[in-house]
């Protein structure tokens, strides 16, 4: 009873170190059993067999596409121990099963794969239960099955141990590598459980710490080979299943490596290689054909799965469990745990010990964040990217690649203030790539409206020198383009005139620098039509056009020079022929508006302005905020109607007391600059926009609390058409309809200075010169340097006779922009009525001068950026 007691926990702690792999254990126990019952020695020998084989491949381990390793001195002992196992028959068959399967992994290791084989037919794999199996024989039959496909793998088809099979070699290797690698995910699950459960049962006393159960050569090859077969062979869809067959099983620390990398690579093929029409759910069954497969291969049997396992590894299940609906969904779901597992794993440790680690951990997160950049890149989901990217800085000491990731990232988010930053320790990292400070000052001069920055930016690139190469034109080009801002900028004449030289001598460095560079041609021309150098300017846009011929910007730039010398109809004519090109570009259909107004009249421009509002519908296709319970926005009303805006009575909705919107619902997206006076962003515009920002935010919140979605650039755009249309009408003396068109925009932007500009020409036309003047004093209290309120307050202030405060006012307009030349007649008019007559002259002669080469709009509407 005794010896039967202690021979069976003898056996159970075998079993243990059989299962967890502490083989080194086992010839000790075999002794312990040996002396205990005298009837084992034949499963002494096949425990020391196992043991001295597995020792061997942990000390040389199989590496894969190694040649065969051949008889060694310590497999002839292997050798002999199962040999004695097996020639007594003395064994129980579960062991005698074992035995074989030993033999037949030691054939394979010996570099005997028809051995192998022939060892694996006297065993008989699918027959072995697998159900109340041992933990450790899953493994063994996990390891057979895989050593059966490698040797299947290697040995001919014509080979006499295949010669009486009649199923298709390639499926029955594939087959043996899934059965396999389902076995050794079971085989793992259940070892992770064994073990959790012992530390458990364990008394809370300091011990050693479990260690990670390692995959080893074989069970590796039996996860990682049957999808590596199928997209070698072409079926893509197979493949793709079997990926997520794996990943659906039930996470274990021994596989976390392996699902990382997994997950990696079925996300890749995801991206690249399957579009929305051929991907299928991951709960569905995998579609018989697939355009994804190779057409030779669906011409004849595809692989179909054909074998059921008697126990399968635990899968995650559920309810309300997420399910990717398309390949870009599923792909960013593997990216985003990929992402999880590489930051919980990272190794940022910088001692030498530990740098071969870190290499391989940014590597593996450098794959994770580049995939996620595609993915989310198609989808526009920027803010998220640069959310991911900054979680990666924790790998990004010295790393440029990183770091220009989310500077890119923050850049297309928006997060420009951010980017400059990024960038600049990317400029740290790479100081000789001149790429890197011409997208800062891209950003610099652009929203930011840093111009300094931007200086700094662009003289980095100049000092390069010849190292900057093709770059330094760009170079001087962004150093123009900051001078010419700067010369907008300026408030003293004085100033104006010294940026524009020094602008126009960096136009022109960086058009000899690259004659060939359209784009340096058309700054110089646009910044010597801003000089009103127009014979000059008409020469390089012209010159531009023959490097670029569909340039959009240029095109636009030669109408206004054409308008500036008073060739009205030949501007209207090409603002048509970019339109051809362009028919979505709002800016030219503005200028068209305009230029249709002199040319063909006023209800012209207004069917212009109705065929913007069906532009804007069709092209963002949102819910205008400036319908507000009337049961349809004047918006559809007009675009619904046949008849041209001229021929509709539109309403007039503003409250007669006050002027202001009854209903203005609009509240999230708020201030736009200005439209028809300042093009470029101006340094006082936009500060004048985030005044208006915050009163219109305040405005719109008092009178509404529902949310607008969707970004800020389309409701500008149909406050800029509402206002465009305001004023056709206001021309034509309809101060009814203007009014209407004005409450649309001031819907929209109820605190925007040009609303309230136009609402003051809506009271001049109607002859109410104090709501007028009220309107216009509170436009300039929110831009205070808007020059057509200014022009317009000021013939008020004449009209009150308020003579030098009309002057002042004025006097100010002549300082922000001096090519004005209706406020050179406004202030000449004014300094006649004090009998100032000389002055007046001059103020007259002035704007005559300026008038014969002014344009229909200014040319600075044409934006300045790189």
């Amino acid at each position: 009873m005794t010896a039967r007691k202690s021979g069976s926990r003898l056996e159970t702690e075998i079993e243990r170190c059989r299962s967890e792999g502490q083989w080194d254990k086992i010839p000790e126990l075999v002794r312990q059993l040996s002396a205990k019952l005298i009837s084992n020695d034949d499963l002494g020998e096949l425990l020391l067999g196992e043991s001295k084989l597995q020792q061997y491949i942990k000390e040389n381990p199989i590496k894969q596409g190694a040649s065969p390793r051949g008889p060694r001195p310590r497999l002839v002992e292997v050798h002999k121990h199962l040999t004695a196992a097996l020639d007594r028959g003395n064994l129980k068959p579960d062991y005698m099963q074992e035995a074989s399967m030993l033999m037949a992994k030691l054939s394979y290791v010996e570099g005997d794969y028809s051995e192998a084989i022939n060892q694996y037919g006297k065993v008989t794999l699918d027959e072995l239960a697998l159900v109340g199996a041992p933990v450790y024989r899953l493994s063994m039959i996990a390891e057979a099955y895989a050593t059966k496909g490698l040797c299947l793998e290697k040995v001919p088809a014509a080979s006499p141990s295949l010669s009486n099979r009649n199923v298709d070699k390639d499926q029955e290797v594939i087959t043996c590598y899934e059965k396999s690698g389902d076995i050794a995910l079971l085989y793992l699950q259940e070892v992770e459980k064994v073990t959790y459960a012992g530390m458990q049962n364990r008394s809370p006393k300091p011990g050693p710490v479990a260690q990670e159960q390692e995959l080893g050569y074989f069970l590796e090859t039996g996860l990682q080979r049957a999808h590596v077969i199928h997209f070698k062979n072409g079926n893509l869809t197979r493949g793709v299943g079997r990926f997520r067959e794996i990943l659906r099983a039930v996470e274990t620390r021994t596989t976390q490596n392996l699902r990382m990398t997994i997950a990696r690579q079925l996300a890749e093929i995801l991206l690249r290689g399957m579009c929305e029409q051929s991907y299928w759910s991951p709960l569905e069954d995998p579609p018989s054909q697939s355009p994804l497969d190779d057409p030779l291969l669906r011409q004849g049997a595809p692989y179909t799965k054909d074998y059921a396992l008697s126990r399968r590894p635990r899968v995650y299940s559920g309810e309300n469990l997420f399910c990717p609906q398309e390949n870009t969904e599923e792909a960013l779901l593997l990216l985003l745990i990929s992402e999880s597992m590489a930051n919980r794993d990272a190794v940022l440790s910088r001692i030498p010990e530990h740098n071969s680690d870190r290499i391989i951990s940014l590597q593996s997160a450098s794959v994770v964040y580049d995939l996620l950049t595609i993915a989310l890149g198609r989808r526009g989901q920027y803010e998220m990217l640069s959310e991911c990217l900054e979680r990666a800085m924790k790998f990004a000491f010295e790393e440029f690649h990183l770091w220009y990731q989310l500077a890119l990232s923050l850049m297309a988010a928006g997060k420009s203030a951010r980017a400059v930053k990024v960038l600049k320790e990317c400029i740290r990292l790479k100081p000789d790539d001149p790429t890197i400070p011409l997208l800062a000052v891209k950003l610099c001069i652009g929203a930011l409206h840093w111009l300094e920055e931007g200086e700094c930016f662009a003289k980095m690139v100049v000092d390069m020198g010849e190292k900057a190469s093709e770059f330094r034109a760009k170079g001087y080009l962004a150093i123009g383009l900051v001078y010419s801002l700067k010369a907008t900028d300026a408030s003293l004449r004085g100033m104006q005139e010294e940026y524009q030289r020094k602008a126009l001598g960096a136009f022109q460095r960086a058009q000899s620098l690259s004659p060939t560079d359209h784009l340096a041609a058309f700054y110089l021309a646009l910044q010597l039509a801003v000089s009103r150098q127009i014979p000059e300017a008409l020469g390089y846009v012209r010159q531009a056009l023959q490097l670029q011929g569909d340039d959009v910007h240029s095109l636009h730039l030669l109408a206004l020079l054409l308008s500036a010398q008073k060739h009205y109809h030949d501007a209207l004519n090409i603002i048509e022929m970019a339109l051809s090109e362009y028919p979505e570009s709002f800016i030219l259909l503005f200028t068209k508006v305009k230029l249709e107004t002199l040319c063909r009249g006023p209800e012209e421009a207004l069917l212009t302005c109705k065929h913007m509002l069906q532009i804007w519908k069709s092209c963002y296709n949102l819910t205008n905020p400036s319908d507000s319970g009337r049961g349809s926005s004047l918006l559809d009303r007009a675009i619904a109607d046949r008849r041209t805006l001229n021929a509709m009575t539109l309403p007039d909705f503003s409250d007669p007391e006050t002027g202001n919107p009854p209903d203005a619902n609009f509240h999230q997206y708020h201030g736009f600059y200005s439209m028809f006076s300042v093009c470029s962003v101006h340094a006082t515009s936009m500060a004048a926009s985030r005044v208006e920002q915050a009163l219109s935010e305040v405005a719109s919140s008092m009178q509404s609390s529902a949310p607008k979605h969707g970004p800020l650039h389309p409701w500008m755009t149909l406050a800029q058409i509402w206002l465009h249309a305001a004023e056709v009408y206001i021309g034509m003396g309809k101060p009814a309809e203007a009014t209407a068109c004005t409450q649309e925009a001031a819907n929209l932007f109820p605190m925007s200075h040009n609303v309230l500009f136009t609402r003051g020409q809506v009271a001049e036309l109607r002859g109410n010169v104090d709501e007028a003047k009220r309107w216009y004093e509170e436009a300039l209290s929110i831009s205070p340097t808007h020059v057509k309120t200014m022009q317009r307050l000021g013939l008020i202030l004449h009209q009150l006779q308020r003579y030098s405060l009309a002057e002042k006012i004025l006097r100010d307009a002549v300082q922000v922009n001096s090519t004005a030349h209706d406020v050179w007649n406004s202030l000449g008019e004014v300094l006649q009525a004090q009998g100032n007559a000389a002055a007046a002259t001059e103020c007259f002669l002035t704007a005559l001068e300026l008038e014969a080469s002014s344009p229909i709009l200014p040319f600075t509407i044409i934006p300045r950026q790189l």
